[in-house]
C-alpha cells in the first residue's frame, strides 16, 4: 500500500529525524546562543571533529543550520524559522487533538 504524505508532514519528519540524535540536539542548543565553528563545537561537546562534521551536514540538509565562511573557518548558526515550521506543525496536531478530544470521533470498524 502506497501512502501519500503532504509536504508539511514530510518536512516535519525530516526535521524530527535530524534533531532525534542527542549530539545534534546539543549542537542546536549551543547554536541557539551563538554562531560557532567546528573547533568551538569540539571544545563544547567533546566529540571528534569528523563526527561533528557529519552531524552538522545532517542539520544543514534538514535546513536547521546555515553556514558562514570566515577566513579558513566556517561558522554555523541556527535557523529559527526552520524550527518555527516544526513548532507550527506540532501545534496544529495538538490543537486538532484537543478540539476532538471531547467529541466521540471514532470510526467504526468494517
Amino acid at each position: 500500500m502506497v501512502m501519500s504524505v503532504d509536504s508539511d508532514a514530510k518536512d516535519a519528519v525530516d526535521v524530527l529525524k535530524a534533531v532525534a540524535d542527542p549530539l545534534r540536539m546539543r549542537i542546536l542548543k549551543l547554536l541557539a546562543r551563538e554562531a560557532l565553528c567546528t573547533s568551538h563545537l569540539v571544545e563544547e561537546t567533546g566529540a571528534r571533529q569528523t563526527n561533528l562534521s557529519n552531524h552538522l551536514k545532517i542539520l544543514r540538509e534538514a535546513g536547521l543550520v546555515d553556514t558562514e565562511p570566515c577566513g579558513r573557518f566556517t561558522y554555523y548558526k541556527l535557523r529559527p524559522d526552520a524550527l518555527d515550521g516544526l513548532t507550527g506543525f506540532l501545534g496544529d496536531l495538538a490543537s486538532t487533538a484537543r478540539a476532538t478530544a471531547c467529541a466521540d470521533t471514532k470510526r467504526s470498524c468494517p
